[in-house]
Parts: C-alpha cells; sequence; structure tokens
C-alpha cells in the first residue's frame, strides 16, 4: 500500500493550527494533566518519524550499495543499532505512529486507543535504555475519553516532516521541526496553567539572556540544579551550534524535583538530541543531590523565587553554606551557594532571581551578600523589565558569578574587584497584552556585547559606562551602597540630549510669563463682557 500523501504546513501556522486544534480537544480537563497527554504523543510522533526519516535514507544506501537480497535489506532496516548508532532512537514495529494511527482510525481492532498509546510507550522504553521510566503511561486511564483521545492522535498526524531549509539557510529535518513544535507547547501550556505554568518553563527571551551573558562552549560540562523542562539546556546547545561549535561535545547535568516534569524534561532534550544526565530520579537538589561530585564550567538555573519550604531546618550548617547559612524562610542564597559550590576552577554561573535578593538584609541575608562581594564572586548584576513572567509579577534580575576574574580567570579580563551593573528595566516589547520579551537586539548587541566588551573579550572594543544603562563599580564604591546590588544605584540616570537649536531656557521662561500675563488680561476682559451681558438679561 503506498503511503499516504499529505499537504506540507508552514512550520508557524502548522504549531498554532495544532494547538489551537488540541486545546479545543481539551474540555474541562486540567491543562496541567492534559499536557502530559499532548506532549506524549508529541514525542512518539517525533521517535516514529526520526526513525522513518534515518530508515529511508538507510534503504536508499542499500539499494544503490547494491548486492543485497530483499530479505537482508529488510532485516538490516529492523537492527537496532543501525538507528541507536546515529542517535536516533529504535522504535519497534507495533510502537510505531501507523500503527497508533491504525487504532485511532479504527482499522485495527483489539486494544482500545489508550492501551495501545501505554504498550507503546512501554515498548520504546524497554529497546532505549536511555528513557527508562521517563515516558507517560497514562493514556488508559480515562482521564481522556477514547474518542478525543483518537481525535488527538489523527489530529497529531497532521504533522509533515519534509526536510526544508530553516531561516539561517540550514537544512532542518525531522528533530528540528519536531523540536520547535514541542517547544511551542510548552510555552502555550505554561501560558495556560499561569503561575504554575513558571515552574517548569523559563521565558524564552530570559533563557537566551542568560546563555548569551555565560557563553557556553564546546567540551564543558553545564549544570542546572532547578532544570524544569530543560530548555536551559536546549537554547545552550544552540548557542554553541550558532557559534560553530559542535552541539553534541558538551556534557549536560541537571536535576528536578518534580516527576511529571523530570519526565518532560527527558522527551524535551530527547527531540533536540541532547544527551543529558538528569539523575537516577526526580529528587530535592538541597536535601538530595543527584550530582554530589560535579563540578561544572557553566551554572545556571531559574529557580522558584523567594522559596519559604525548602528545608533548611534539616540542613543546619551544610557544607555548602560556605558565606553563611541561608534564612529558613527564604531559599534565594541556598540557591547561589549551591551554584557556588558546584562551579569549576575559573567557572561561571548565572541565576535568575527575585528583585529582593539584591538588597534584603533580613535574617542574615546581607552578610551572606557582603562576603561574596568581598570574596569577588560577583561579577554582573542586572535588573530585569517587568512582566517577563507569567508565572509571578514579581520584580526579578540576573546574577553572574565567576571564579577567579581578573586572576586566573581568561573569561573575564583584568575586572578583579569589579562588578558591572546593568538597567534594562526598560528594555522589552510587549508579546501580548500582559507580557513582554526582551528583543535579539537587546539581548545579543547591547547587553550581551556590553559584558563582553568589560570582560575584555577581543574585538568588542573598550568599554565604557553608559549613564542609565550600565557601570563599573569597584568593591570600595559597593561598600559604600552597603553591599546592596541594585543597578540603578550605580549607574545613575540617562543624560538628556539637548537640541542646539532648542530655545535658552532664560529666553522660553520670559516669553511664557508674557504669554501668561497676555491670557490673564484676555481673562478679565472676557469675565467683565459676560458680566455686562447677564446685567442686560
Amino acid at each position: 500500500m503506498p503511503p499516504r500523501k499529505k499537504k506540507a504546513t508552514e512550520p508557524e501556522d502548522m504549531k498554532t493550527i495544532l494547538w489551537k486544534s488540541a486545546d479545543k480537544l481539551r474540555g474541562s480537563l486540567d491543562a496541567a494533566a492534559y499536557k502530559h497527554f499532548v506532549l506524549g504523543l508529541v514525542f512518539l510522533k517525533y521517535v516514529s518519524a526520526a526513525m522513518a526519516e534515518k530508515r529511508a535514507k538507510l534503504e536508499a544506501e542499500l539499494r544503490e550499495e547494491g548486492g543485497w537480497s530483499e530479505e537482508n535489506i529488510l532485516a538490516t532496516l529492523e537492527e537496532r543499532r543501525e538507528y541507536t548508532g546515529a542517535g536516533i532512537f529504535y522504535v519497534p514495529p507495533t510502537a510505531r505512529w501507523d500503527s497508533v494511527l491504525e487504532r485511532a482510525t479504527g482499522a485495527v481492532e483489539g486494544q482500545s486507543i489508550g492501551e495501545a498509546i501505554d504498550a507503546a510507550m512501554i515498548a520504546i522504553e524497554q529497546f532505549n535504555p536511555a528513557l527508562k521510566k521517563t515516558l507517560p503511561k497514562i493514556y488508559a486511564s480515562g482521564q481522556v475519553d477514547p474518542e478525543r483521545l483518537s481525535g488527538l492522535v489523527k489530529l497529531l498526524d497532521r504533522l509533515v516532516f519534509q526536510e526544508q531549509l530553516g531561516d539561517d539557510g540550514k537544512r532542518k529535518g525531522a528533530r528540528d521541526i519536531m523540536g520547535e513544535v514541542y517547544e511551542y507547547f510548552l510555552s502555550e501550556f505554561a501560558l495556560k496553567e499561569g503561575r504554575k505554568g513558571g515552574e517548569y518553563f523559563t521565558p524564552e527571551s530570559v533563557v537566551q539572556l542568560l546563555v548569551e551573558v555565560l557563553e557556553p562552549q564546546q567540551g564543558e560540562r553545564v549544570y542546572d540544579p532547578a532544570c524544569g523542562s530543560g530548555g536551559m539546556f536546549v537554547q545552550a546547545e544552540k548557542f554553541i551550534e550558532s557559534h560553530g561549535g559542535n552541539p553534541l561535545d558538551v556534557s549536560v547535568f541537571g536535576q528536578e524535583l518534580n516527576r511529571t516534569t523530570w519526565q518532560l524534561a527527558h522527551m524535551n532534550l530527547a527531540i533536540h538530541g541532547v544527551e543529558a544526565n538528569l539523575g537516577d530520579e526526580p529528587a530535592d537538589t538541597f536535601r538530595n543531590d543527584q550530582h554530589p561530585e560535579l563540578k561544572a564550567n557553566v551554572v545556571m538555573a531559574n529557580p522558584p523565587f523567594n522559596i519559604s519550604d525548602w528545608g533548611g531546618e534539616m540542613l543546619g550548617m551544610d557544607k555548602r553554606w560556605v558565606y553563611g547559612a541561608p534564612p529558613v524562610g527564604n531559599a534565594n542564597y541556598a540557591w547561589l551557594q549551591h551554584m557556588i559550590s558546584k562551579m569549576a576552577p575559573s567557572g561561571r554561573a548565572g541565576v535568575v532571581l527575585a528583585n529582593g535578593s539584591m538588597s534584603s538584609k533580613q535574617s542574615g541575608e546581607g552578610d551572606i551578600r557582603r562576603a561574596m562581594v568581598e570574596d569577588d564572586l560577583v561579577m554582573c548584576m542586572i535588573a530585569l523589565p517587568g512582566q517577563l513572567f507569567r508565572s509571578t509579577q514579581i520584580p526579578a534580575c540576573l546574577w553572574f558569578l565567576a571564579d577567579g576574574k581578573g586572576r586566573h580567570s581568561d573569561w573575564v579580563r583584568g575586572r578583579q574587584g569589579e562588578v558591572l551593573f546593568v538597567d534594562a528595566r526598560e528594555f522589552g516589547v510587549m508579546k501580548n497584552r500582559t507580557l513582554r520579551e526582551l528583543t535579539p537586539e537587546e539581548i545579543v548587541k547591547r547587553i550581551g556585547d556590553t559584558v563582553r566588551a568589560w570582560r575584555g573579550e577581543d574585538g568588542y572594543g573598550p568599554y565604557a559606562d553608559v549613564p542609565g544603562f550600565c557601570a563599573s563599580a569597584s568593591l570600595d564604591v559597593i561598600a559604600e551602597h552597603d553591599y546592596v546590588l541594585t543597578p540603578g544605584r550605580y549607574v545613575g540616570t540617562a543624560e538628556v540630549e539637548v537640541d542646539p537649536d532648542a530655545e535658552p531656557v532664560e529666553t522660553k521662561i520670559a516669553r511664557l510669563s508674557a504669554l501668561l500675563r497676555e491670557q490673564f488680561a484676555e481673562s478679565e476682559r472676557l469675565a467683565k463682557v459676560v458680566d455686562e451681558q447677564l446685567g442686560r438679561l
């Protein structure tokens, strides 16, 4: 039977159409639960399409080579190592998308559609140990009725993976297209879930800014102690590839507490071709560190803001609390010190925290911050604009830390005893009525190039303070401000451009004063006229 022909759809249109249709099928099911049904099927569609893409190329090569019998060709096409050796998951015949689709369309009787999908997930895990315990087996639970589930399968079947050229001129295959769809669905689900969506999804422009400043490189170890759905890792590998590096030559380590989010991360990273060690199980970063011996070149995270129930009372004076024990009622400085403990010599770190972390003096936080500054660990502080996060209205900032800056670090040259402050509160454009996002120009040119110039990176010219935007402050100046790290204290206000052809202030005041006196006189005259007219009446 010849393969079914489908009309190709533009990727942007495809994502939007699929999302709207999938959301209609949700019915009354909560978005937080529904996302696992949808994203699991997106993953199943991807692994099947990626294998089919590889299978077609392999078959063409075998036939072109010649000397192969039909039986040997078919046998070779089913050899698992032909796929896993190329970084592609092997999907057994009964677990492939077309088999699931046959159940959805009623072409095959027997198992229900939910049972067929669960069986497919189990089989994929069995043939691919790296996916063990990571795929959802929830489709026969009854949470989504068989009719809606079949509709969802038929909807996702509209995804067509035709190799195409991207905006950058590079060819995009199943992995690239499906990765875009998965990311788009993740962001839309996060938007639906509001505050809870922020637990697994960081706005793309914030992730891009973190990665742009940290500049992960080929061959480095990258770590995220609160990795959510893995977006930081995906962006890090995109950055490496866009700068001519090999994105596969990166060691990725992460940890996530929530089991379903941990599963989302495994699927997201698998679709993007990112090999990651997310620990043997989902676990609490503070009390059950899955990577106790790790020292990473790049550490980055967007942990929950101001979390109060983080278990600090059970940790006491943990060895990580080099700069002082964090308050049990707020985990901000626990996250900072945990990340510092994971930095390799000359390593660097970036973390998203609430603005209060830059100035708070409660429960010893001011003392911890002072000790970190005096140890010359703080490299850069960036104040972010409001409305970037769908999950919180709390103003946020970015901390960047660097080990050995100005000393043994090649990454930060000649900046011993200095901190760069950047005020980006006025940056960004409104994406919709409630959400703002930073622009590529602001991320790469305005902020990224400023940091590179300050670090002494070749090709970015001498750094200079810009009033209202950026300033480099010495530790003595920071001490005068009592170790408060709010950028606005250091960058000052922007210079107001004066029009050389503008009217001098003294002349303008005199002219306006004269005009005002004329208007007062005219007002008195008109009042008399009105009074006279009223007298006649």
